[in-house]
């Protein structure tokens, strides 16, 4: 996935309601590719673990894995997806609060 690329802004006290909406919408949609690369590192490790990971230009391959160092893994993979599952529902708070900011101040 590639790096994502916010404009420079000039002062905040200069910004209109519409230009804010639209900065809290691109910092909303940032935080979400981030969370999208995190799914996919999870993905990767659970996959690496089980040997199914497509070959990469490293030269790593995956130790002989037990079904105890599995649960293990697996855990921790819950784990992280349990804390983007909580994010994700922050940032449907932050969407409702942006599209009410912009119901709020219709463009003219």
């Amino acid at each position: 996935m590639s790096q994502a690329n916010i404009p420079n802004i000039g002062p905040i006290s200069s910004l209109k309601t519409e230009e804010t909406a639209t900065l809290l919408l691109a910092s909303t949609a940032l935080e979400e590719l981030a969370l999208a690369h995190v799914i996919n590192a999870e993905a990767e490790k659970l996959q690496f673990a089980l040997g199914t990971l497509k070959p990469t230009k490293t030269k790593l391959s995956p130790a002989k894995v037990s079904a105890a160092n599995l649960f293990t893994i697996n855990s921790s993979a819950e784990r992280i997806l349990q804390d983007v599952i909580k994010k994700e529902i922050l940032l449907q708070f932050k969407l409702e609060n942006i599209l009410e900011l912009m119901s709020k101040n219709p463009r003219p």
